[in-house]
């Protein structure tokens, strides 16, 4: 069933409405669906590189406010709706382990989880049920998503359909490069919060 998804959403890249197919990925990513959107975004972006930071943005903003509904069922669906998104990705154990540190850590693990291959609705559900600052929330979403979402772009911009090959080959890049600017986000967002 995963696989005749991922098929269909590659097709979907093409189409006049790719950008809003995208749009409405990004926004579902972020609480139930478990496709990520860099999977119409890459060849959405490989078709067309003068769109890529607008493809971005688009992934950037829907994420984001997706974001909001992984954090309302997390707030006042858990017991219901959010158990089960858990159960259905085998992630409880990783949802406690979350949890526990979320008080101390929220921001931080918002930005860098954000960031990694860790479905994104854990740490927006795990908001929620920690009743974390909406503010914060906002922020450290806006800076993860934004971050993973423009990185993306700006590799695929400059590397075009080499792009996949030289992420494989040189992953320890660009993780590194995305660690320095994942702890650039958690200052910035750490410094926003504080100096307001």
């Amino acid at each position: 069933m995963l696989r005749r998804l991922y098929d269909w959403l590659l097709l979907q890249a093409g189409k006049k409405n790719a950008t809003w197919v995208m749009a409405a990925i990004a926004f579902a990513e972020s609480s139930f669906f478990p496709l990520p959107p860099d999977v119409l975004m890459i060849p959405m972006i490989i078709a067309n590189r003068r769109r890529a930071f607008w493809y971005a943005t688009v992934a950037t903003a829907s994420s984001v406010v997706g974001a909001y509904l992984g954090y309302a069922i997390g707030y006042y669906l858990f017991a219901t709706v959010g158990e089960r998104i858990l159960e259905l990705y085998g992630a409880m154990q990783t949802f406690d382990a979350l949890r526990e540190k979320f008080v101390q850590y929220g921001v931080e693990i918002i930005v860098l989880k954000g960031m990694t291959p860790i479905p994104f609705k854990l740490v927006t559900i795990a908001s929620g049920l920690a009743r974390f600052d909406l503010g914060l929330f906002t922020l450290a979403c806006l800076v993860s998503r934004s971050i993973r979402f423009y990185l993306l772009a700006l590799i695929l911009f400059f590397i075009g359909e080499q792009a996949r090959t030289f992420i494989e080959k040189r992953l320890m890049l660009v993780t590194t490069v995305s660690a320095v600017m994942l702890v650039g986000g958690v200052v910035l967002v750490r410094f926003v919060h504080f100096g307001s």
